[in-house]
């Protein structure tokens, strides 16, 4: 199986009470029961894991949110978004009480059920999920510093913030500035504990919240200004190819609510693991409370020409009539939150990479050399990435259509179904079955409608 690095904070198996595997009856315990590091090393306090978790959650996903409801509208957009919250809660709580004591990572929970190969197979999804994401957040700040090509219905460019402050030079380019912000990010990515990144992930959270606040004030002013309309409630088929194009907004929610491989890190560093439940469920509503207003208010601000990275919207030429420093104020903030959230995720990118390339070996966070050289590598590969594809929305399609849907639904659901450990119940089962089902009929529906679409595109450009 392969080994954690997490594991590395907690003493050995045998210095562990022994775990017993009798069936509980109150409806709430864990199947599972989990147990405090006895050593006392775990400090992590409740609000600390709840900032780390709406952290994990609250990334790039919010910017295509509004564009999703563009898509669906907002009272389909509003009901996936709470159905997908849901089923994360569901997807957690199985992981949660199929988990040994001891804090285990999710690989070795799905290799407790499926072996060594099942294990395996995780790293690998949610290392291809995190470098999806995580070149989306470099994306993104460069869209919001260095300017975005059109998309999402208006076709035009749209500047970043340095070029409207300074105009178009070689230093406001997007590879410049994403050399800068990977050298401004290397204190954080170095960290060797999540919960060192405690308080800034506080600080991504508060930011995220005013750039809510923020939309909310513009959508106000443009309200009173008339330059902004009430959204459609309901999808106008008029602008989609086909009906079928529905589906491509799903994997953008469901990549928003996928957090699930920093759920045993952030469980091993707490006190008391059973707070992990609260915490998740706190954090799962704050978070979705944050994306049906960011959401409801891009969507009222821009209607039909939603870019998918909504940050690019908020330029000179967004057309709101809102003051450009409130526009500005927009789109720093979160890409600040941007900057600050990436050190997590890559975190867990980095820990699932070295269980792949290097099992068996001692932890990562005691080989300063294995860790420092793969922090380099992956930085650089991300870079690499995040100059080559410029559309979020892309990578959210697929990435969200194959390496979300698995990590969120598809496994948490198969290690329910395995029942290694003889413990799950029939409603257990049941939920477990309906979230790989829809996984698997969601996501091939909208891969499906992605190649069609892209075939569409090409053949109507070469017709021109």
């Amino acid at each position: 199986m392969a080994a954690s690095a997490f594991k590395s904070n907690n003493p050995p198996s045998s210095a562990m009470p022994s775990v017993g595997r009798q069936i509980v009856t109150a409806e709430e315990a864990p199947l599972l029961p989990g147990h405090a590091d006895p050593g006392g090393g775990s400090s992590a306090s409740v609000l600390g894991a709840v900032f780390n978790v709406s952290t994990s959650v609250v990334g790039a996903g919010i910017m295509s949110i509004p564009a999703a409801m563009r898509v669906l509208g907002v009272a389909p957009a509003l009901a996936l978004i709470v159905g997908a919250a849901a089923l994360a809660d569901a997807a957690v709580g199985f992981m949660l009480r199929y988990t040994r004591a001891g804090g285990a990572s999710y690989a070795a929970l799905v290799g407790d059920a499926f072996g060594h190969a099942g294990a395996a197979l995780l790293n690998v999804f949610v290392a291809g999920n995190a470098i999806g994401t995580l070149t989306v957040y470099l994306v993104a700040v460069g869209d919001v510093m260095s300017g975005a090509a059109g998309g999402g219905g208006d076709g035009d460019a749209h500047a970043g913030v340095l070029q409207e402050w300074f105009g178009r030079h070689w230093w406001t380019g997007r590879e410049v500035v994403l050399v800068v912000v990977a050298v401004i990010l290397l204190p954080l990515v170095l960290r060797k504990r999540v919960d060192s990144l405690r308080y800034t992930s506080a600080i991504s959270i508060l930011l995220a919240v005013v750039f809510m606040l923020i939309s909310l004030g513009i959508a106000v002013y443009a309200l009173f200004k008339g330059t902004a309309t009430m959204p459609r409630m309901l999808p106008d088929f008029s602008r989609l190819s086909s009906p079928f194009e529905l589906f491509t907004a799903v994997p953008v929610i469901v990549v928003a609510f996928t957090f699930h491989f920093n759920v045993h890190p952030i469980r091993a560093e707490l006190s008391k693991t059973s707070d992990m439940k609260a915490a998740v469920r706190v954090s799962l509503v704050l978070c979705a409370a944050i994306y049906a207003a960011v959401g409801f208010f891009g969507f009222l601000l821009f209607g039909d020409n939603t870019m998918a990275d909504v940050l690019a919207n908020f330029d000179r030429s967004s057309g709101a009539g809102v003051p450009q420093a409130l526009n500005d104020a927009a789109r720093l903030s979160y890409a600040l939150h941007l900057v600050l959230v990436f050190p997590l995720l890559l975190f867990s990118l980095r820990v699932n990479v070295d269980e792949l390339l290097f099992p068996g070996r001692r932890p990562l966070a005691a080989d300063t050399r294995r860790f420092v050289t793969l922090t380099a590598v992956l930085m650089a590969v991300l870079y690499a990435l995040a100059i080559a594809i410029p559309s979020i929305w892309t990578l959210f399609e697929y990435s969200g259509s194959t390496f979300a849907v698995t990590i969120s639904l598809i496994f948490p659901g198969a290690i329910v179904l395995r029942d290694v450990h003889g413990i799950a119940k029939r409603k257990d089962k049941a939920l477990a079955a309906m979230m790989i089902i829809l996984a698997v009929v969601t996501s091939s529906i909208a891969i499906a409608s992605n190649i069609m679409s892209s075939i569409s595109d090409k053949v109507r450009g070469a017709s021109r």
